[in-house]
């Protein structure tokens, strides 16, 4: 079992910043990908950023240039730099892994989240 807890939300002005932290249970290395997701109330929860075993990012295309997603593997730790917010981003930001088995069976584990709400 993978535990995931999140930490750094709260309450910024726009284009304020704020950096999310994901402490993880277990070795990054026996994680295939680490991703960040966020939902909004009435929206459909959607991939904000993730990063593979190898350290290759991607980003969903409306956080490109202003969010970053980083790990510390050492600390077992993966964090979201949010730059430029806006109250679009406002959310509940969820830290996601996705566990590779041997025999190619994906196992998500999830966070509980942690609020993000960008003010005008």
């Amino acid at each position: 079992q993978v535990q995931l807890v999140e930490s750094g939300g709260g309450l910024v002005q726009a284009g304020g910043s704020l950096r999310l932290s994901c402490a993880v249970s277990k070795n990054l290395f026996t994680i295939n990908i680490m991703g960040w997701y966020r939902q909004a109330p009435g929206k459909q929860r959607e991939l904000v950023a993730t990063i593979t075993y190898g350290g290759t990012t991607k980003y969903t295309d409306s956080v490109k240039g202003r969010f970053s997603i980083s790990r510390d593997i050492g600390k077992n730790m993966v964090f979201l730099q949010m730059n430029s917010l806006k109250p679009e981003d406002t959310a509940i930001y969820y830290c996601n892994a996705d566990k590779f088995r041997s025999d190619a069976t994906r196992v998500d584990y999830w966070g509980h989240g942690t609020q993000v709400t960008v003010s005008s």
